[in-house]
């Protein structure tokens, strides 16, 4: 579904008191004229991935002059992040990591850079469509459905490794590549910074869902391997599952029509999963252009199938732990990626690479 129009609050939002960000960057008793140790923290962060972005766009072969224009994207947004430092009222802020993304992908797309990481995306997701059926059989291959979601949920970790906005993450991933079952076997033990994996685990078993809508993160092995394993399981339970992706490139973020045609080739001749009925799987355009989400401004279209819906999933890092990790809803919700920013682990009390997994059964 494509997005047009007015910008409206996802409709099972608890609107009252939601803040998107998650951690809190400044308290009111703070100097407005001066940036606290925080908001720094944030900006040294994102002054850190400026040289794995510059090296993206200079590849970017849609653009005439991508090596001079990637230079000038490096040192614009350096002097807008060194702007921020010495007065944190500039630029629109005081920062945050929404902020912070907005003025990166604005000075991105001010250059000429459209999608800057589309050829990785390309290459990433024809690797996951080649393996997504083992990954499938793999899992139902389960018997025991406790142990079955449990597999799928480790998928769903494992997947969301591929996160190129993370620079550790991105370095790693041109020197080696990833394995996905690699991945999957090697997540950090249990228990998690955030584990409710038991609890969602006895909710799944009940069934009790009907309409589910899930907030995806990332291109390749996340959303491949990862998501539509699981989203998969929820329709051969009765679910409708809604995917809501971004309008517009940001990083290496799958957007709604890349979902699409994802999923068209994914399908068999009778639109099914593997043999599962994917006629109540829905793509939708969330409306929004970065790896983060304010949930108070989501699209129309989004905001109307999701009215009824009684479990929402942000994924990944950037929805579902920078932003909105104390979200609250008018029904179930689940939060769940991998921690990638050293500094998301420091905040959580927990370790890079830790896993979260956030489970709150709505009580009307």
């Amino acid at each position: 579904m494509e997005s047009c129009g007015e910008m409206v609050q996802f409709p099972v939002l608890v609107g009252s008191n939601y803040r998107a960000c998650t951690i809190p960057y400044r308290f009111p008793s703070d100097n407005v004229k001066k940036s606290t140790p925080t908001e720094l923290l944030w900006i040294d962060l994102f002054a850190k991935s400026i040289s794995s972005f510059r090296k993206r766009a200079e590849s970017d072969e849609t653009v005439p002059g991508a090596v001079e224009r990637a230079e000038k994207f490096a040192q614009r947004y350096a002097e807008i992040l060194e702007d921020l430092r010495k007065d944190p009222e500039s630029h629109g802020g005081p920062p945050d990591c929404i902020l912070l993304c907005q003025l990166r992908e604005q000075v991105l797309r001010e250059l000429g850079f459209r999608d800057i990481f589309k050829k990785v995306k390309e290459e990433e997701n024809s690797k996951a469509i080649s393996l997504f059926r083992d990954v499938v059989h793999l899992n139902d291959a389960i018997e025991d459905e406790a142990n079955r979601v449990e597999s799928l949920v480790r998928g769903m970790f494992a997947g969301n490794i591929f996160d190129l906005g993370s620079a550790q993450l991105a370095e790693l991933f041109a020197k080696d590549g990833m394995s996905f079952q690699a991945s999957c076997q090697n997540l950090v033990p249990r228990p998690w910074v955030i584990d409710d994996l038991d609890s969602f685990i006895s909710k799944w078993v009940s069934r009790s869902w009907k309409k589910v809508v899930i907030f995806v993160d990332n291109s390749g092995a996340d959303i491949i391997l990862g998501i539509l394993p699981f989203a998969r399981e929820l329709l051969r339970n009765g679910a409708t599952v809604i995917l809501a992706a971004n309008d517009m490139p940001s990083i290496n973020d799958v957007t709604y029509i890349e979902l699409l045609e994802i999923i068209a080739i994914l399908k068999d001749d009778t639109g099914k999963l593997v043999g599962v009925d994917a006629s109540k799987l829905l793509v939708v355009n969330s409306g929004n252009d970065l790896p983060v989400i304010d949930l108070s401004r989501v699209s129309q279209e989004l905001a109307y199938v999701a009215s009824d819906a009684d479990l929402v999933v942000m994924e990944g890092m950037g929805r579902g732990i920078e932003t909105n990790l104390y979200a609250q809803f008018k029904c179930d919700s689940m939060n769940v990626a991998m921690v990638k920013h050293l500094e998301v682990a420091q905040f959580l009390g927990g370790r890079l690479y830790d896993c979260v997994i956030k489970f709150n059964e709505f009580q009307s």
